[in-house]
């Protein structure tokens, strides 16, 4: 089973995790499966940008992106080339690192 390896985050998981996840399953299900509360505002359904990540190792075992998620993306807060949706990137079989980025745009951070 592959690994995604969370980087220290100050609120989300400060001290990083390890998790061990089976294939076929999102970054944000996985990490909202195991404690990490990556925020996903709109339930998941790639219409906002709040469970953005960057992927910092890895990346190259992942579908690409679709346009849908490449246009929100592109009103992402720190947008980088290592960007994508924790709701739309699906994990394959490669070990992942992923850092969660440190702020949002969501106006109104809901406790799901």
């Amino acid at each position: 089973m592959p690994q995604i390896i969370f980087l220290p985050h100050e609120e989300i998981c400060p001290e990083g995790a390890v998790i061990e996840v089976e294939a076929g399953t999102t970054i944000c299900d996985a990490a909202l499966k195991n404690g990490i509360e990556i925020e996903h505002a709109c339930e998941k359904s790639c219409a906002c940008t709040t469970c953005h990540v960057y992927i910092r190792e890895g990346a190259e075992s992942l579908v690409e992106s679709e346009e849908e998620e490449d246009d929100l993306l592109d009103k992402a807060w720190g947008l980088d080339p290592d960007s994508r949706l924790s709701c739309q990137t699906v994990i394959a079989d490669q070990d992942l690192v992923i850092e969660i980025p440190k702020y949002t745009i969501n106006m109104v951070s809901e406790n799901h």
